[in-house]
C-alpha cells in the first residue's frame, strides 16, 4: 500500500499536533498574553512566526530531504553536521525540552490538588517516565496510540479550556507591560522561542516520516506530501490553542496580575472559572500534552543515536528516560533557566539552516553557502546565548551596537551580508565539475 486513508492522514496529523503540544506551548502563551496586555495580538503574531511558522517551515524542509537531519546538514559536511544534530538532540532530549514536560505536567496538574513537594516529584516522575518509555518502546504502534487514542481526549480538553477563555475571559485587556511597549511583536517572536518547536521539528521529522512508512507507504515524493499535510494539521491546531491562550493570558490581569509564570496563571483562571472540576481538567489536559510529547522526543533520541552509534535504540531510550527523571527533579526554574541561553544561541543555527535549505535550488554548489553562513551564525548564536546568560565580560562590547542586539537578533545583519558574499562567490564559480 502507498497511500493513507483520510482517517489515517487525520490520524498523522494528530500525532504531529500532540508531539508539538507539549509543556512550552501551554505556559508561554498566557505569560506573553499577560504582559502583552492590549497589544497582545503584535505579541502573539511574532509568536506564530517563531512558534507554528518556523516549525512547519522546518517538517517541510525535512519532508523535502526525506525526513532525516542527516540530509539536512549533508552540505555542512558530516562530522559538523553530525555535531549540530547531536547538540540539537541532546537539548531536546534529555537536557532540557523532555524533563521540561514532566516538571511541568506535575506543577500544573498534580502539586495544584496533592501538594508541591520533592518526594512527590520524585514518585510522579518515576511513574511519568516509566509510561513514557513504555510507549516510546514500541515505534511502530505510536501512531494509533498517540495519534487515534491519547490526541482525541487532549483534543476535546483544550476545546473545553480554549472555549472558556473565549467565551468566560476572566476580565478586560488589561495594561501593556514596560517591555512589551516599544516592540510587542519583537517580544513575542522571541518567546516563542522557549516553546522549542522548531528544534523539536529537525527531530520529529524522523519520526513522522517513520510513521508515514510503518504503514506501508514507501515511495519517497507521497512520504513527503504525507509529512507536509500532517504539518498543516499540526499547524492548524497550534495557532488556534495559541490564540485562545493568549486571551486568556490578556484578560487575567484581576485574578493573576501578580503571577511570576504560566503555571500561575493557568491555575488561577481554571480555578476562578471552574473551580476544583477546572483543576482536575487542567492537570488532564497538562499531563496528556506533555506526555505525548516526551514519547515523541524519546522516540526521535532512540531512533537518530541508534542510527548514528553503535548502541541499540532500546538502550537509547532507556537512558534518555533515565535521564530526563533525573533531570527532572531539579525543578521547573532551574530548567528554563539553563535552557533559555541554549535556546537563543541555537534557534539562529536551525532557522538558517532550515531557510538556506528550502531555498537550495537558488544555490550552484550548496555547501559554498551552507559553510559560511552557518560558522557566522554559530559565532553570532554563541555570543547570544553568552549574553543572555549573564556572561558579558565574554561578549566583544561593540555587538550590542549591532542592529536588533537588543531583541537577541544582533546576529542577523551579519548573517544576511554573510549569504550575500556567499551567493556572489558560489556564482563566480560555476557548478562543480563532474568527472566520470
Amino acid at each position: 500500500m502507498n497511500h493513507l486513508r483520510t482517517v489515517d492522514v487525520l490520524g498523522l496529523g494528530f500525532m504531529t499536533f500532540a508531539l508539538f503540544l507539549g509543556a512550552g506551548n501551554i505556559i508561554f502563551p498566557p505569560s506573553v498574553g499577560l504582559a502583552a496586555g492590549e497589544a497582545v495580538w503584535s505579541a502573539a503574531l511574532g509568536f506564530l512566526l517563531t512558534g507554528v511558522g518556523l516549525p512547519l517551515l522546518t517538517v517541510v524542509a525535512l519532508a523535502r530531504v526525506g525526513g532525516g537531519m542527516a540530509q539536512l546538514t549533508a552540505p555542512l559536511g558530516r562530522r559538523a553536521g553530525l555535531l549540530f544534530a547531536v547538540t540539537v538532540y541532546l537539548a531536546i532530549g534529555p537536557l532540557f525540552a523532555t524533563p521540561r514536560t514532566a516538571v511541568v505536567s506535575f506543577e500544573m496538574g498534580i502539586a495544584p490538588l496533592l501538594g508541591n513537594t520533592g518526594p512527590l516529584l520524585a514518585l510522579y516522575t518515576l511513574a511519568y517516565f516509566a509510561l513514557v518509555l513504555f510507549l516510546a518502546l514500541n515505534p511502530g504502534r505510536l501512531l494509533e496510540r498517540v495519534g487515534k487514542l491519547i490526541t482525541p481526549v487532549l483534543i476535546v480538553g483544550l476545546l473545553v479550556l480554549g472555549g472558556a477563555a473565549i467565551f468566560a475571559p476572566a476580565g478586560e485587556l488589561g495594561a501593556t507591560a514596560a517591555d512589551y511597549q516599544a516592540a510587542p511583536l519583537m517580544q513575542g517572536f522571541l518567546q516563542g522561542y522557549l516553546t522549542m518547536d522548531t528544534l523539536g521539528a529537525l527531530v520529529f521529522g524522523i519520526v513522522i516520516a517513520t510513521a508515514i512508512r510503518d504503514h506501508g507507504v514507501n515511495m519517497a515524493h507521497r512520504v513527503t506530501r504525507y509529512s507536509i499535510l500532517a504539518a498543516l494539521i499540526a499547524a492548524i491546531g497550534l495557532a488556534l490553542v495559541y490564540l485562545a491562550l493568549f486571551r486568556l493570558g490578556a484578560t487575567s490581569h484581576g485574578i493573576a496580575g501578580e503571577a511570576q509564570n504560566g503555571v500561575q496563571i493557568l491555575t488561577a483562571y481554571v480555578q476562578h472559572t471552574f473551580g476544583t472540576p477546572g483543576s482536575l481538567l487542567l492537570a488532564l489536559v497538562i499531563t496528556l500534552a506533555c506526555l505525548t510529547t516526551a514519547v515523541g522526543l524519546v522516540t526521535a533520541c532512540g531512533e537518530f543515536f541508534s542510527s548514528q552509534f553503535p548502541v541499540s535504540y532500546r538502550m537509547v531510550v532507556i537512558l534518555v528516560s533515565l535521564f530526563s527523571l533525573l533531570v527532572a527533579n531539579l525543578g521547573l526554574t532551574q530548567l528554563i533557566g539553563f535552557s533559555v541561553p541554549v535556546l537563543v544561541g541555537l534557534y539562529p543555527l536551525a532557522i538558517v539552516l532550515v531557510l538556506l535549505s528550502l531555498a537550495d535550488h537558488l544555490w550552484l554548489h550548496a555547501p559554498r553557502v551552507f559553510r559560511p553562513v552557518l560558522a557566522v551564525t554559530l559565532v553570532f548564536g554563541v555570543f547570544a546565548g553568552l549574553a543572555t546568560a549573564g556572561l558579558t565580560a565574554l561578549v566583544p562590547a561593540w555587538l550590542e551596537h549591532l542592529p536588533l542586539a537588543e531583541h537577541s537578533l544582533g546576529w542577523l545583519l551579519p548573517v544576511v551580508v554573510t549569504l550575500l558574499m556567499a551567493v556572489v562567490y558560489d556564482r563566480l564559480r560555476g557548478r562543480p565539475q563532474v568527472f566520470a
